[in-house]
């Protein structure tokens, strides 16, 4: 049990990871004809919850009931690995990324997260509202406006060849390079870095 868990800890080769990831969409389509996404199972979480006859959470959310496991599962994997799995040396982060973070204002790292904007003194503030509030609703908007969540769109749709999925990963990835590059130093400016 030891050396399986020691095993598990270790980080794996892109040449297993990578496939396996890979393997889910053929695998959801063969045994379910199920699609592989994560955003999903929000709306199937508000569809069951919501009382409300909202048209948009008016299905038989049931039928999606894999989708809340799958993700439930993703939390739990994330919630064991993080407490039983981690490894107990610092997070090894590269002195140019150092450097770069540096000059925004972030200098300490907990778990790849940086604390000056994670932590619990930020969420009811300036920082807070930026980063969390506005920042999820962003993504959230996105990922409804976009039809999907990037796992959704680069893993499930270019796998299955459909070419908007191709478009929404190519604006995914430039969005992202912009905010870095872009709007990510005057957000620090703002919220106070």
């Amino acid at each position: 049990m030891e050396r399986l868990i020691e095993w598990i800890s270790q980080p794996w080769p892109w040449y297993v990871a990578g496939p396996l990831l890979g393997l889910t969409v053929p695998v959801l389509l063969i045994l379910g004809n199920k699609t592989f996404g994560v955003s999903s199972s929000l709306k199937h979480i508000c569809a069951a919850c919501v009382p409300a006859k909202i048209p948009f959470f008016s299905y038989d959310w049931k039928k999606e009931i894999w989708n809340i496991l799958f993700v439930s599962g993703i939390l739990m994997g994330g919630i064991i690995a993080g407490n039983f799995l981690a490894d107990p040396e610092a997070v090894v982060v590269a002195q140019s990324t150092q450097e770069d973070l540096a000059l925004l204002g972030i200098s300490q790292y907990q778990n790849l997260l940086p604390a000056e904007i994670f932590s619990w003194n930020n969420l009811f503030s300036v920082k807070g509202l930026i980063f969390f509030v506005l920042g999820g609703f962003m993504i959230g908007f996105g990922t409804r406006y976009a039809g999907g969540c990037t796992s959704g769109h680069a893993i499930m749709g270019i796998s299955n060849l459909q070419w908007p999925s191709v478009v929404a990963t190519i604006f995914f990835m430039l969005g992202g390079f912009a905010m870095t590059h872009l709007l990510l130093p005057h957000l620090m400016k703002i919220a106070g870095f």
